[in-house]
């Protein structure tokens, strides 16, 4: 029998199909059994990625693929932990085809109500199996319930603990959709959600490789309004830390973009800029787009201080990578502006002045 199942259902470990299977900080899935006598060994690396794991390591239940297992054969699964407040009332509500729209989102409005500053009714609600079930209003075309369930979706993934569990449980589809179809507060939600899952290093990775959801993301900075341009930027800022995810973002075009959005007064796109700038090809693009420099300098001389810090990082690659953009620059006084940020009361703006300072002397000397 179990020759016939799936791969994907058998424990990495003991090789037999698992009937609780769980997810490490790494993203792998193993049955809790298994992975426990792991752990409980003294090891504190992800068997298959051998990646050191926090301590204490932490055991998501990932409840799509044991309903995948059940589904598929009639294993005998060990009863879940039972809590007396566990939401079933309210998830048989939401799983109804019967239900009224209105008590889907008055059980949406419950429960991320009682999710929101409770980290303990939190976890008993991602172990209750309501992910799914939540998951599916997201795409089910009624009106009001994709913005609630997003927003409950939001508190679930304030616990790192959720925050691979929500992915493998797959979150990311449903978030490509409100990105791209999302009514109401919806798109400015998914990509606030997509900055909330991805603080965690290892879904930097499967977030940014996700079929169409980066480009997802430089749509709503090109057409949304300014809430929505503000937290995909924000999104977009927190993926490109990891820098496989900054060529991602370069290939889908977002460097003219948060150009024009720096240009409109939204800093938080010069803040994306200042990473993309590490690449070659991102500053080759900058420099050939009519009036950057004017841009950068603009936020320099009247942005916020972090505003102010990217815009210098900016033009500091853009000037070592271009003579002529280094020549434009000192002829605007740039020169004169970065010696007077030297007082800033700002760290990184010092510094970052002084680098910008050293890369146009060099070029005055070619002066």
């Amino acid at each position: 029998m179990d020759n016939q199942l799936p791969n994907d259902f058998k424990c990495p470990i003991s090789l037999e199909i698992m009937s609780d299977p769980v997810i490490l900080s790494s993203g792998h899935t193993f049955d809790r059994t298994s992975i426990q006598r792991w752990l409980d060994a003294g090891h504190r690396t992800c068997p298959i990625t051998k990646l050191p794991l926090p301590e204490p390591p932490t055991l998501i239940p990932n409840h799509a693929l044991r309903s995948l297992i059940f589904n598929y054969s009639p294993i005998s699964f060990p009863e879940p932990n039972s809590y007396p407040t566990d939401p079933q009332t309210p998830i048989r509500i939401l799983l109804s085809s019967s239900s009224h729209t209105k008590d889907k989102l008055n059980s949406l409005e419950n429960l991320t109500r009682s999710s929101k500053r409770d980290s303990e009714a939190r976890r008993r609600l991602v172990e209750s199996g309501a992910v799914s079930a939540v998951l599916n209003c997201v795409d089910s075309g009624v009106s009001g319930l994709e913005e609630k369930a997003l927003h409950l979706l939001l508190n679930l993934s304030l616990d790192d603990d959720s925050k691979v569990g929500l992915v493998a449980e797959g979150i990311l589809r449903k978030v490509v959709y409100a990105l791209r179809g999302g009514v109401g507060d919806s798109r400015a939600v998914a990509a606030t959600l997509l900055t909330s899952l991805a603080v965690l290093e290892v879904n930097k990775v499967t977030i940014g490789s996700y079929p169409d959801l980066i480009q997802g993301l430089v749509s709503l900075l090109k057409e949304g309004n300014s809430r929505e341009r503000k937290e995909a930027a924000t999104a977009l800022y927190t993926l490109c830390s990891f820098p496989d995810n900054r060529i991602r973002a370069i290939h889908s075009n977002v460097v003219p973009v948060l150009i024009r959005n720096v240009g409109s007064g939204l800093e938080r796109a010069v803040e994306v800029l200042g990473l993309l700038a590490k690449c070659w090809h991102a500053r080759d693009e900058m420099v050939r787009y009519s009036g950057i420099l004017g841009i950068l300098i603009r936020v320099v001389k009247d942005g916020s201080s972090r505003g102010v810090q990217y815009a210098l990082l900016t033009l500091s690659y853009l000037c070592s990578h271009s003579e002529i953009m280094g020549l434009e620059g000192l002829s605007e006084g740039l020169f004169a502006i970065c010696v007077d940020l030297l007082e800033d009361d700002n760290e990184k703006v010092r510094r970052n002045s002084k680098i910008l300072i050293q890369v146009l002397q060099g070029k005055r000397k070619i002066v």
